[in-house]
């Protein structure tokens, strides 16, 4: 066996492996990509079997991708990919070493979630007014704190007068969350303008086919900027909800069931920034 199919049978073995395991889409596409491009490197240096890869290589390619002008979020995911990538080989007996294990990931500092003050809320909803279809798509991630990817995924059956159902997809599960009064009118302003079209997705384009989440983060985006609200993601959204749903006193099992999280304690770092909330209150309140 050559060493270019050696090393391509080993990726595919890897990506299968991860689909096996229920990975996410893009868990797997990302994973995929990164050990893709180590075996690139690995090639370019002839190196004739994985199992001679050594500590001082994989060292040699995060040193590889910071000449690259990676940033050291990427390299440390990118590392992280490596790591689950020898970690799983080591596993199945196929190396008796793991040369990724001892290698540390750079230092950053990771960027807080950032929160939405009531003014921006307002500013963001008064930016998207005139487009119905996208001050429906914003309304439901700031009344429901659903992800991207579950509200590009909602149909015509999903919604009824009191709740949505989001249903399952990939390994997050089936939930309902309630249906609030301005997420209701939002939808309802929307639906009397929707285009006619025999697709059940509840956002589509002009055209009548469902619309894509690039296109709904793009759209978001552009009106962050409208609204002048800076260096925000479509995440945001979603951790708008969570912070004002603990500060208004919801619990955090509460939220974690509408959020979808699958353990408690990813709700519960959200505490921290309720209690930063609270703080910068009081600091405004006294001056």
């Amino acid at each position: 066996m050559t060493n270019d199919k050696a090393l391509t049978t080993t990726h595919k073995n890897f990506v299968d492996y991860l689909k096996n395991s229920g990975k996410a889409t893009s868990t797997i596409l990302a994973y995929g990509a990164d050990i893709k491009q180590f075996i690139d490197f690995l090639g370019k240096k002839q190196l004739v079997q994985i199992t001679s890869v050594s500590q001082e290589m994989v060292e040699e390619f995060k040193n590889y991708l910071e000449k690259q002008k990676y940033t050291k979020k990427s390299i440390s995911r990118k590392l992280n990919s490596l790591k689950t990538f020898f970690r799983h080989f080591k596993e199945k007996g196929l190396i008796d070493q793991d040369p990724a294990a001892s290698v540390e990931h750079p230092k950053y500092e990771t960027r807080p979630p950032q929160v939405l003050s009531k003014m921006e809320y307002r500013a963001l909803r008064d930016a998207c007014r005139d487009d119905i279809r996208m001050a429906a798509i914003i309304e439901l991630f700031l009344q429901t704190g659903m992800r991207i990817g579950e509200l590009a995924r909602l149909e015509l059956d999903d919604i009824d007068e009191k709740e949505i159902k989001i249903r399952a997809y990939e390994s997050h599960p089936a939930r309902t969350v309630p249906l609030n009064a301005a997420a209701k009118r939002a939808l309802n302003r929307y639906f009397e303008v929707r285009t006619k079209t025999k697709s059940r997705a509840i956002f589509v384009t002009k055209t009548g086919r469902p619309i894509l989440v690039r296109n709904i983060r793009a759209s978001i985006s552009r009106f962050f900027r409208a609204a002048g609200i800076k260096k925000a993601m479509v995440n945001d959204l979603r951790h708008t909800f969570i912070v004002h749903q603990l500060a208004s006193g919801t619990s955090v099992t509460t939220v974690q069931r509408l959020v979808g999280h699958k353990r408690l304690s990813t709700t519960e770092r959200y505490l921290d920034l309720v209690e930063k909330k609270a703080e910068e209150k009081v600091k405004l309140e006294e001056l």
